[in-house]
Order: structure tokens, then C-alpha cells, then sequence
């Protein structure tokens, strides 16, 4: 299967502004990229790197007035459901890699101290492993509202656990907490997830967000906002949280305009065609 991820960003810029982006594929997919039209602004020096986590970064300084940021790639994907291991085994904290401590703090959004005693009393009793994680992910979905006109940047895992309503950075958030308050790595992941498999959304199409969970010593996928398998996620980044794999960091004040993301099956004779003529 191929997969035709991209986004088109309008920024609007008082004075020159130093920019740090997130919004390259992620190294781990890179290889599966077929086609790339990547981001290039005429007359801007883009310097590209790799942050703490491995992610893709690049850093720029804007100019004052009007930057679009353009991206178009085709990846390629096995077209197949996530899968769900559901014998995947919780690993106690003396067993778990150094790597993967980091994950078992609190963070920016994700209060562990708060969130400690709510997640014990509903999912202290359910057997460790896959199944917890996947409880989690169950009562994540069903207490949290999803609605775009309640999204906001300061939400924290424990007030979307009161203020029950948020977008998928919420749902994210929360899970991530629980998990951690219960001594399972999690981390946060951002990136490109399409209609594929499924039916369509109408609401536009969106960057998405989802967390990895470190059970049975590896990295499995899990998504309490959608809260079951897809096909043909293409992540952008990993960290801790929202605040580590910010897409767009503005050392300045910034407004946004345009904003349009792209994520589709596309069949092979179009894939070319479609980043040579990236908007």
C-alpha cells in the first residue's frame, strides 16, 4: 500500500522569527519513503537535525510577514491492522533497560502524583500486561468527549480527566498518566493517520496523536481516542508528552492561517504525480 502523507501551513510573522519544526517523517519511516517533496522555502537557510528523541528536526529563521510551510511524500506501508498482542507481559521496573525509565516520570502534561490513586483504584485489580493497557485505553475512550471546539494547549492529562472532553492529545495524555502511574513505560507519538480502513470522517483531516506502551520489552501502539487497530499510521515524533515533540516552535509571536493536512491511500501510477505537484 502507498500512502500519500503531507501538510500545507500558513504562519504569519510580525518581525524575523527563529522557527524549530517537528514535521518530518520520523527517521523510523524513512526508509519507507518512495517519493519526497520535501520542505524547501526559497532564500531560508533550513538547518536539519535530530532532537533528544530522535526525531527529525529542522530550524529556521523566518522572515516577517507571510511563510507557507509545504511537505508532500508518498510512503510506503504493509497496509495491514496494528497488531494486538494480547499475551504481551508487563515488565516489572528492576527488568525494565534504562531507555525506557525515562517514561515512568510525570511530565509537562501528564501528572503521575495526581493521577496515582485514580489509576490504582480502577485498574490496579486487572491482570498486568496488554490487558491493563488496553483497560486504559477503554476508559479513556469512554470519558473522554471528543470535540475540536474544546481543544486547548494547556490541558493536562488530569484535567481532561475532569473536564471529560478534549482532542486526541487529550485522550493521549491521559493514558499515557495512568500507564505510567502504574508503572508501565508510555510515550507520546504524534503523526499522519488517514481515513484508511475505516469509514470517513467528516470533520477536515488533522495531524493525529497516540502513545506506545513498553510491555513484553518493545514498543506496542495503542490509541484510546479511536481505541482500535488501523491501518497505515506514519509517525512525525516521540517524547514524553505534547511539549516534547512541539511541530512548530516560534521563538516570536506567530499567527496561523492556512493549515490543511494530507493522509491517503493513493495507488501507485498517481504517487509520483502527487509530490512533484505538491501545493
Amino acid at each position: 500500500m502507498l500512502i500519500h502523507v503531507g501538510y500545507d501551513i500558513g504562519l504569519q510573522l510580525n518581525a524575523p522569527t527563529p522557527l524549530l519544526l517537528l514535521l518530518d517523517v520520523h527517521p523510523s519511516r524513512r526508509r519507507d519513503i518512495i517519493y519526497e517533496n520535501a520542505l524547501n522555502i526559497p532564500d531560508i537557510p533550513i538547518e536539519r537535525g535530530l532532537d533528544l528523541y530522535g526525531n527529525r528536526t529542522q530550524r529556521l529563521v523566518a522572515p516577517a510577514g507571510h511563510l507557507k510551510l509545504s511537505y508532500r511524500a508518498v510512503v510506503r506501508d504493509p497496509g495491514v491492522l496494528e497488531e494486538t498482542p494480547f499475551n504481551a507481559r508487563e515488565i516489572p521496573v528492576p527488568d525494565l533497560p534504562n531507555y525506557a525509565m525515562h517514561y515512568l516520570s510525570g511530565s509537562r502534561y501528564c501528572e503521575t502524583d495526581e493521577l496515582t490513586p485514580i489509576a490504582w483504584q480502577l485498574f490496579g485489580n486487572i491482570p498486568p500486561g496488554y490487558a491493563r493497557v488496553k483497560a486504559i485505553c477503554e476508559f479513556v475512550h469512554n470519558h473522554i468527549k471528543f470535540d475540536y471546539q474544546a481543544a486547548r494547549s494547556t490541558r493536562t492529562a488530569a484535567e481532561a480527566y475532569k473536564e471529560g472532553m478534549g482532542v486526541c492529545r487529550d485522550f493521549a495524555h491521559l493514558a499515557i498518566a495512568f500507564c505510567r502511574c502504574l508503572n508501565i513505560p508510555a510515550a507520546y507519538v504524534n503523526g499522519f493517520l488517514g481515513d484508511i480502513g475505516v469509514p470517513p470522517d467528516p470533520a477536515p483531516m488533522d495531524f493525529s496523536a497516540w502513545f506506545e506502551a513498553y510491555i513484553d520489552h518493545r514498543w506496542v501502539t495503542f490509541d484510546a481516542r479511536h481505541n482500535a487497530p488501523r491501518i497505515g499510521r506514519v509517525v512525525i515524533a516521540r517524547g514524553r508528552d505534547a511539549a516534547d515533540v512541539a511541530m512548530i516552535t516560534s521563538f516570536g509571536q506567530h499567527y496561523l492561517g492556512e493549515f490543511k493536512v494530507v493522509c491517503e491511500e493513493v495507488a501507485p501510477q498517481r504517487a509520483e504525480q502527487l509530490t512533484s505537484h505538491a501545493a
